[in-house]
Order: C-alpha cells, then sequence, then structure tokens
C-alpha cells in the first residue's frame, strides 16, 4: 500500500489515511498507518535500525484524512501540547442523514464509553467517567437524502462527531456503529479535511488539506 504524504520536513510527517486502515495499535502483522510510514522514512532517508514517529493525531479506522505524525520526541511533545491547549485547528467533512437544521451551530454533550461493545454514549454531565464533548458545525449543502457538512472540534473525544450527530437523527452515511441505514462505498463519510498547526520549532503556521477520496464524488462532492 503506498503511502500518501500531504507533508514532510526534518520534523513533521503528515500523511493521508485510507478508510479501513487503523492509525497504530493493531495486534500480529496487521499493517497500520503508522507501520507504514515508519516504512516509508526509513526506505526515504535510508535510516538504519528502528524509525521513531509519534503519533499526534489519530483518526479511527473508518475514517479518512490529514494525520500528523512527529519524527522527533521535542516535536511529539510541542505537538501534543497543542492538541491539549485546544491551539491547533481542525475541520472535518461529514456526509449524514436527512437534513440538519439549523444549517450552523454547536453541539454539546457528555460522553461516557461503553468498554464491552466499543462505542460511546451521550451520558449525562454527573455520570462517573463523563467527559465534555463540545463541535461546531455549518451545513455546506444538501445531498440526495443526506447534507454535507462541515465540522470544527473544540475537544477529541472518541467517536465524537458520528456519536453527536447520530444522537440528533443524523448518522454518518455508513456509519451502522451508530445508526446509519445507508451504505457509503468505503469506510464511513467522515473525513478529516483540515488541520493548521503551529510548526513546533519554526513557529509558523503550516496548514494542511486532505483531498477526499473518490466514494464521496457517488453523492455529487468533489474537491
Amino acid at each position: 500500500m503506498l503511502l500518501g504524504v500531504l507533508y514532510e520536513d526534518n520534523h513533521l510527517l503528515a500523511v493521508l489515511k485510507p478508510a479501513g486502515l487503523p492509525t497504530m495499535g493493531t495486534p500480529g502483522d496487521r499493517p497500520t498507518l503508522l507501520s507504514l510510514a515508519k516504512e516509508y522514512v526509513k526506505r526515504r532517508y535510508r535510516k538504519p535500525g528502528n524509525v521513531y514517529l509519534g503519533v499526534v493525531s489519530r483518526l479511527d479506522a473508518p475514517v479518512t484524512g490529514v494525520v500528523l505524525l512527529a519524527r522527533t520526541s521535542k516535536a511529539a511533545a510541542r505537538l501534543t501540547a497543542q492538541f491539549r491547549a485546544q491551539t491547533l485547528e481542525k475541520r472535518y467533512w461529514a456526509l449524514v442523514e436527512g437534513v440538519v437544521e439549523p444549517a450552523a451551530g454547536s453541539l454539546v454533550d457528555w460522553l461516557a464509553q461503553d468498554e464491552r461493545h466499543r462505542r460511546m454514549h451521550v451520558v449525562g454531565a454527573t455520570m462517573p467517567g463523563a467527559k465534555e464533548a463540545r463541535l461546531s458545525y455549518r451545513r455546506l449543502s444538501q445531498v440526495s437524502g443526506g447534507s454535507l457538512m462541515e465540522v470544527s472540534l473544540e475537544t477529541g473525544r472518541k467517536h465524537q462527531i458520528r456519536l453527536q450527530f447520530a444522537d440528533r437523527g443524523h448518522p454518518i452515511l455508513g456509519d451502522r456503529k451508530y445508526g446509519s441505514q445507508r451504505r457509503f462505498p468505503s469506510g464511513i463519510a467522515l473525513h478529516a479535511r483540515w488541520l493548521a498547526v503551529t510548526h513546533p520549532t519554526t513557529g509558523q503556521r503550516i496548514e494542511l488539506a486532505a483531498p477526499l477520496p473518490e466514494a464521496w464524488q457517488s453523492f455529487g462532492v468533489k474537491d
């Protein structure tokens, strides 16, 4: 599998994750985005031994889009601090069922993890383990039986976008885990479209844009 590289320098590597490929952490010899990225760096720069890459952003296996990796531990620490402080900007595109109204707004919920079923639930704020989840959105257009949404994350909870829209009756196309009744050609219709960070050494703003997978074209959505 070829690695789609969006940006690289001595400190950063931004790559395009395809649907179905885990970011990291799978048992056995199953490939991950991280293992493919390490192979790429090792081959391109003729590096002997183990290659260091720090994962500072990750996506669920069925989700596509930009993933940022750090090539040094110092870069990883500084980028992770940006994610924790929420000083970076992340935008996702999503195709969801139904017409989202109002066309723009914010969603705020408290989420908790169900380890047994490997999913998240919307819960009360006082429930043990509950974490606040916040995002803002705007509807870019209407598509056949659904809406094309642009989502800006304010928190980075597991399955956050998937659950918050599904809880309001607008599951992401293809996301059967959260109730979608419609098929999507590859993975689910959630794409990490754009990421802006401060470069960990130069301090310059880096903007990373990920092209849409071909699967979106069947719904009339193109770059």
